[in-house]
């Protein structure tokens, strides 16, 4: 299996992790997530850069990354578990553009996850989480 996560090269403790805000491990989650899609699309798309941004807009994606989110919750540990739900987006005023509310806060806790797996350098459980989330999706409009 081709890795294309960068590593940490200053991880936090989980404890540290664990105390950012849950907005911050989103913010960061989601530009992991985007370098890895990315990534794996320049890999494995023979197309021009054009192409490859809208084959990733289907995969970056508030939709995209719910159904991701429930290809691996069943092998979340209970400290990731803990992790996705409060990162989940619970502020009643943000509203989601092109996604339903429920999609919205579960792709919002896909993206904490992944960043607090970023940030606490563990990067091989990163990386099997998000194959397993991707494995059969990258590149299919």
């Amino acid at each position: 299996m081709r890795e294309y996560m960068p590593a940490f090269t200053e991880p936090y403790s989980r404890e540290e992790a664990r105390r950012f805000d849950a907005g911050v491990l989103a913010f960061v989650g989601d530009a992991v997530q985007t370098l890895y899609v990315r990534s794996r699309l320049a890999s494995s798309v023979n197309v021009k850069s054009g192409a490859l941004h809208v084959l990733a807009a289907h995969e970056i994606n508030a939709t995209a990354q719910a159904a991701a989110l429930k290809r691996i919750e069943s092998v979340l540990t209970e400290e990731e578990l803990a992790v996705y739900k409060r990162s989940r987006n619970t502020r009643k005023e943000t509203v989601a553009k092109h996604a339903d509310v429920v999609d919205y806060k579960v792709a919002s806790g896909f993206e904490g996850l992944i960043g607090y797996l970023y940030l606490t350098g563990d990067t091989a459980r990163l990386n099997e989480l998000i194959h397993i989330a991707y494995e059969s999706d990258i590149g299919k409009p």
